[in-house]
């Protein structure tokens, strides 16, 4: 016989006191879950990177950009030439004349010897003039000739010697111009100062950059953190150096080690990402949780940077890590799942 309305009433409120039931049990067993042990304390925010500019340090032409947005790129890559056509001309010159003072101090060196042979030689005839008119057989004009010749020649040598100190002077002034040039010229490849990823590409060739004009913004993957802002009651208690854990919305059950590197001197309000208005109308201080270089190394191709987060820090160092929280990301060996 088929079900009265009645009947089908008392199974449809069965059911939704059951569905009601499994809604309380599942948010009571959530709520055990996320509860954090006394000692830790936890806070929003998301993984950031620092920016680092790939600048000229003078006005050049782009002559080549060897990346694209987007790109990974290691320390020392060529990322960037400028076009350094006018400093190698400026260096040719400088080289010349380099080659023409080494010239000119060889002359004054050479100068300097044949003066000392000429000092020599002048000595022995004003020795030998002297002795003859002591001895009644020379004439006094003669020794006066072979003194003033010695004198002469004195002179000459003195003013070799100068030109030689003043040629050596000329020499480092311009060595020290044409380093400086190919320091111009070295500085005009542009090179990646760290392990990072393309983020924005701000010029194209033949664009002349500005002192200090950036070419591209750059991530450093190798020094990836997050930010999180506490209450002055739990950041009070928090020390440099304090063991941190970090995790991302899309993998809550893995987390990452940390350490917290900065706590603000100064309380602040909350930045307009923090969800919540009752939390950003606070004052709060801002926290910094570092992710370990060596593990953002291990993992440089996966980090992105922007995704949102939970950061967690022990403020009592005596604390437990809640299970959820002990599956840690090690620099050694990624899981075999996750290869």
């Amino acid at each position: 016989m088929p079900k009265s309305p009645k009947g089908k009433m008392k199974w449809v409120i069965g059911l939704i006191a059951i569905a009601i039931a499994a809604f309380i049990g599942f948010r009571y067993v959530k709520g055990k879950q996320s509860k954090l042990p006394e000692g830790i304390v936890s806070g929003n925010g998301r993984i950031e990177a620092k920016l680092v500019d790939v600048a000229a340090k003078e006005p050049l032409r782009v002559k080549e950009i060897a990346v694209n947005e987007g790109d990974l790129v290691k320390p020392g890559q060529v990322l960037v030439q400028l076009d350094t056509t006018t400093l190698e001309s400026s260096l040719a010159e400088a080289n010349a004349n380099l080659a023409a003072m080494q010239e000119n101090l060889a002359v004054a060196q050479a100068t300097i010897a044949k003066q000392k042979s000429e000092i020599e030689l002048a000595t022995i005839e004003a020795d030998r003039a002297r002795k003859l008119v002591a001895q009644g057989a020379g004439s006094q004009r003669d020794l006066d000739v072979r003194t003033s010749q010695l004198a002469t020649t004195r002179a000459s040598l003195a003013e070799a010697e100068a030109t030689v100190k003043t040629s050596r002077q000329q020499i480092e002034v311009a060595r020290a111009s044409a380093a400086t040039i190919k320091t111009r010229i070295a500085d005009a490849t542009l090179k990646s100062p760290a392990t990072g990823r393309v983020l924005y590409r701000l010029a194209e060739p033949g664009e002349v950059l500005a002192p200090g004009g950036p070419a591209l913004t750059l991530v450093n993957l190798e020094d990836v953190y997050m930010e999180i802002f506490l209450p002055a009651s739990e950041a009070a208690r928090m020390k440099l150096g304090s063991e941190a854990r970090l995790t991302v919305d899309f993998e809550p059950d893995r987390s990452i080690p940390g350490y917290v590197s900065f706590v603000s001197p100064e309380a602040q309000f909350t930045p307009k990402q923090v969800e919540t208005k009752s939390e950003r109308e606070k004052l709060m201080f801002r926290v910094k949780l570092q992710v370990p270089r060596e593990l953002a190394s291990r993992y440089v191709e996966r980090i992105k940077t922007g995704i949102r987060g939970v950061g967690y820090v022990k403020v009592d160092p005596s604390a437990t890590w809640p299970s959820r929280l002990q599956n840690v990301i090690t620099a050694e060996a990624e899981p075999q799942s996750r290869r």
